[in-house]
């Protein structure tokens, strides 16, 4: 399978993720080592107090960063080991776009940073993380599939 191959099915995995269905469906793009991610902010991920929960800047930054992590990695699907999260700014509505991106590559892990963006461009949100190789075959991960020819 070729790299670009790779990332569109990587982005065909994280779109057929049943988690993203309470996201209203985020989109992703995947390149070398990179992965971009935009989200419509709904009413219903708000806490109580009215603005954006926490879980979903993590998640949007975890996720941005392991997909930036599972692009160079075309064999397994790869696992956060360790994530640090920091909530800049609160965000009540419109589109957030999280930007991740690797920043080091060992033997058998990556170090990936993700920043999350509203839509004004101004950060609201920052996180690091590790992610490991893992057992699990990419070809065996739910939509993770070669395209038709």
């Amino acid at each position: 399978m070729s790299p670009t191959d790779h990332y569109r099915s990587l982005e065909r995995m994280y779109a057929a993720a049943p988690l993203n269905k309470a996201f209203y469906h985020p989109t992703m793009t995947v390149e070398e080592g990179r992965a971009t991610i935009e989200m419509v902010l709904a009413e219903h991920h708000h806490h109580s107090g009215g603005a954006a929960h926490g879980s979903v800047y993590f998640k949007m930054l975890d996720d941005a960063a392991f997909f930036a992590a599972n692009s160079l990695e075309h064999e397994t699907f790869v696992l956060t080991s360790s994530f640090t999260t920091y909530l800049l700014r609160p965000v009540v509505q419109g589109t957030l776009r999280s930007e991740g991106r690797v920043v080091n590559i060992g033997k058998t892990q990556f170090v990936a940073e993700s920043v999350l963006y509203d839509e004004k461009g101004r950060e609201v949100g920052r996180g690091n993380g590790v992610f490991v190789k893992g057992r699990t075959p990419l070809a065996e991960a739910t939509g993770y599939a070669p395209p038709i020819p």
